[in-house]
């Protein structure tokens, strides 16, 4: 991880700086994406290892297995080393990815007391955090 730079404000305080933010979000896309490529490249060099010479059938699409479509249910499988959930969870860490940006994008508004970024942000991540959890697609 980087160091964020800090400064003092007027009062004395200590705030961060605008390229030190930038720089730690920065580095945590930059961690969340690779953290999740090596899962799901885990995963799926498992799942060719288990299932790579069963023959393929693409005339009927069939979306994740019930076990699958929650965060409990994949992390049990993940503990039981089932390379379906292993990749799963690598979605979910990239899905996690940018809301874990504008999480820390609202921390770094508050830390500079920004009332009305804070707001906005805080906004932005409720909904995200609604339509992850209650949203139907």
């Amino acid at each position: 991880m980087t160091n964020v730079q800090l400064g003092r404000d007027r009062g004395g305080g200590t705030r961060w700086s605008e390229r030190g933010i930038e720089q730690l979000i920065g580095r945590l896309l930059q961690f969340g994406v690779l953290v999740a490529a090596a899962v799901v490249a885990v995963g799926g060099t498992a799942l060719l290892v288990q299932h790579g010479s069963a023959p393929a059938d693409f005339h009927t699409f069939r979306g994740a297995t019930e076990p699958l479509r929650d965060i409990g249910s994949i992390v049990r499988g993940v503990m039981q080393l089932d390379s379906r959930a292993i990749v799963q969870l690598g979605l979910v860490l990239l899905i996690a990815t940018p809301v874990a940006r504008v999480a820390l994008t609202f921390v770094a508004f508050l830390f500079r007391r920004d009332r009305l970024y804070a707001t906005l942000t805080l906004l932005v991540l409720a909904l995200l955090l609604y339509g992850l959890v209650w949203g139907r697609a």
